[in-house]
């Protein structure tokens, strides 16, 4: 497994911040599967997640507070007959973990060389 340095997100905790803050902004509190479906959209060259992965992913984002998870209610999931989904909404420290990412991301600007004196 590959190490985290400090302060510094996976990958796939890049595209789960992106992609939670696209479903959020859509849609309020988001689930793991459409979370799996937003993420491979974004990145055509991507298949579906693991769930094993993605699961584990959230759960250690959430214990993070990056994100932040609650059941719902079993009343939709029984009119729907489907199990509950637990939801997921990304939190103002994951917004701003996204973005300080992003930015460290960012490739250094190119140094302008220095002009010649005649």
């Amino acid at each position: 497994m590959a190490r985290r340095r400090e302060g510094r997100l996976f990958d796939l905790e890049v595209d789960i911040l992106a992609a939670g803050i696209d479903l959020q902004h859509d849609d309020g509190d988001f689930y793991g599967f459409a979370l799996a479906k937003r993420i491979a959209e974004r990145n055509e060259a991507a298949a579906l997640t693991a769930h094993g992965t993605l699961y584990k992913a959230l759960a250690r984002m959430t214990e993070a507070g990056l994100l932040e998870s609650t059941w719902e209610e079993a009343v939709l999931a029984e009119a729907e007959g489907r199990p509950r989904r637990r939801l997921y909404r990304v939190t103002g420290a994951g917004e701003l973990a996204h973005r300080a990412e992003l930015a460290a991301r960012e490739p250094a600007p190119a140094a302008r060389p220095k002009a010649a004196f005649a």
